[in-house]
């Protein structure tokens, strides 16, 4: 076992520990100074293994297989065939991203200085009297939202968001860096859930998830069955693929 392998258990088991006792409903920190140093130091401890499991990639024994998946995930998420059960998906994703990108870049409301989206910023940052509930359930985004609208950031975050959602929208669409493109689409889906809005967002999140997972072969039939033995990843650079390895057999 490598030094970094035997800090990372250690680390992962304090990063445990702490995330019980913020989010257990039974015994929670009280509110104030003991909340802060409970939630800095669980962030600290995953941070840190984050860095050891990285780092850790490195030792032999990191290459071993432990656990085997089935063999229909193995065919999902890693044989070129499986291209064809997720070529619509990634079409109604980046068909999704797209349109909703040219939608906002025709609306002078978002791209004539984010009037629009100072507007669902602030509905998403009220907090109504109760016992209704406001829209957004995590302190630490409501302060996000309210630090984005007190420095007027929506008239460069508006474009950020219109731009960002063609450039998903058309990535995801040719097939090119379709993990990457989905990546960004699933975090964009999330911070529209964590500012209260649902609507088509978790379907897209899901499908997002999914197109992830199988970014090997998710993008086949399109441009990543090129650029990626190109950028020799995740195959040998140069290397064509759905060729084999030299010296392996079909069996």
């Amino acid at each position: 076992m490598s030094t970094l392998r035997g800090w990372a258990i250690p680390i992962g088991a304090v990063a445990g520990v702490l995330l019980v006792y913020l989010a257990n409903p039974w015994l929670e920190p009280p509110e104030g100074t003991v909340r802060q140093i409970v939630t800095i130091a669980f962030w600290i401890a995953f941070v840190g293994l984050l860095v050891a499991l990285f780092e850790d990639r490195k030792a032999a024994e990191s290459q071993l297989v432990e656990i085997e998946g089935p063999a229909f995930a193995r065919f999902l998420f890693n044989n070129s065939r499986a291209g064809l059960l997720w070529l619509p998906i990634r079409l109604f994703l980046g068909f999704s991203w797209l349109e909703a990108g040219l939608h906002k870049i025709t609306d002078p409301k978002w791209v004539g200085g984010g009037e629009a989206l100072r507007a669902y910023w602030e509905r998403a940052a009220t907090i109504p009297e109760a016992p209704a509930r406001p829209p957004i359930t995590y302190e630490w985004y409501r302060d996000f939202i309210n630090v984005l609208l007190a420095g007027h950031h929506e008239t460069w975050f508006a474009w950020l968001i219109t731009l960002g959602e063609i450039a998903i929208g058309l990535g995801l669409l040719v097939g090119a860096l379709t993990g990457i493109a989905a990546f960004f689409g699933a975090f964009m889906n999330m911070s529209f859930l964590l500012a209260g809005s649902a609507s088509v967002n978790p379907v897209l999140f899901t499908l997002a998830v999914g197109l992830m997972l199988a970014w090997k072969v998710a993008g086949y039939y399109g441009l990543d069955r090129y650029l990626l033995p190109r950028l020799g990843t995740p195959w040998r650079l140069g290397v064509t693929l759905g060729a084999r390895a030299p010296g392996v057999t079909a069996g």
